[in-house]
């Protein structure tokens, strides 16, 4: 259950509840599998399942390949090593795929149905009763085409099924002591990348050194590298935009992307925008 520290104050009776019931819901199933990425929302599901289950019948499994940010994966095993989490990785080949490499709108589609195509045979070996991940009911209004892939494989959503907001996940796993509770989202590389524009590994690690060049400097916060041939985008949590986008921390910022291969740099006006592409493509509504 919720440790009882410091930061379990800010726990609601309504999020306590909550967790009860996922407890409660992971000991009916008997057994679990977790598709595991290392962010908010994978990492408190993991420690849940592996709490109400215990080692021998809850498997975290992360999925590796060219779209997945290195230090994601570096957070996630720190985060099972932390928790006693077990863990399996498997390398996932969907940038082998041609539907998924042209990077079509619904390119997040082919990534899952990858993912889940590796994983459920882990599952079916080793006796799991069922196939989970992260999705939140946050989740559940956005255009989010894995979910298709998801649910045409039986994969489910006990965090959205319950009613957990992201604001509830990061208050529990703070209260349970976390890391990953204030970590910014970080959804794959490949959203870095304009639907239509080829992904290839090349591109991939222009936005995940240009990124990591970013981090190593102090910009803190929601970050997005998008990437326009060869041309950057840099989008800042809009509470950082000011301070990285003056002398001498601006030139910082040029320089550190330009590290990475880009020629040009732009710092977006607007700040940090979660699916921005989307709305560019128009998949879905700007503000």
């Amino acid at each position: 259950m919720i440790a009882h520290d410091s930061d379990s104050s800010d726990v609601t009776d309504a999020q306590r509840a909550k967790e009860s019931a996922l407890l409660t819901w992971f000991a009916a199933q008997g057994s679990a599998l977790v598709g595991f990425s290392g962010g908010v929302d994978s990492a408190y599901l993991a420690i849940v399942a592996h709490e109400a289950l215990g080692p021998a019948r809850a498997l975290a499994v992360i999925g590796r390949s060219a779209s997945y940010p290195a230090v994601q994966w570096e957070t996630a095993r720190r985060v099972a090593a932390g928790f006693g989490v077990s863990v399996l990785e498997v390398d996932t080949d969907e940038m082998n795929d041609p539907r998924y490499a042209a990077n079509p709108t619904n390119r997040c589609y082919f990534c899952k149905s990858e993912l889940w195509s590796r994983l459920q045979p882990i599952a079916e070996a080793r006796g799991l009763a069922v196939v989970v991940d992260g999705t939140n009911a946050d989740d559940l209004g956005d255009y989010r085409p894995g979910k298709q892939a998801a649910a045409e494989r039986g994969v489910r959503s006990p965090l959205a099924e319950l009613g957990f907001t992201k604001a509830d996940i990061r208050a529990l796993s703070r209260a349970r002591g976390i890391p990953t509770w204030a970590q910014p989202s970080s959804p794959c590389l490949s959203s870095r990348l304009p639907y239509g524009t080829a992904v290839t590994p090349e591109r991939l690690r222009m936005v995940e050194l240009a990124e990591a060049g970013l981090r190593a400097l102090g910009v803190t916060g929601d970050l997005r590298v998008r990437y326009f041939g060869e041309t950057a985008r840099v989008e800042l949590a809009r509470e950082v935009l000011a301070e990285w986008s003056v002398s001498p921390r601006r030139e910082a910022v040029e320089r550190a992307v330009r590290e990475a291969g880009f020629t040009t740099v732009e710092i977006d006006p607007r700040g940090f925008r979660s699916g921005a592409l989307n709305v560019l493509a128009g998949v879905t509504g700007g503000d």
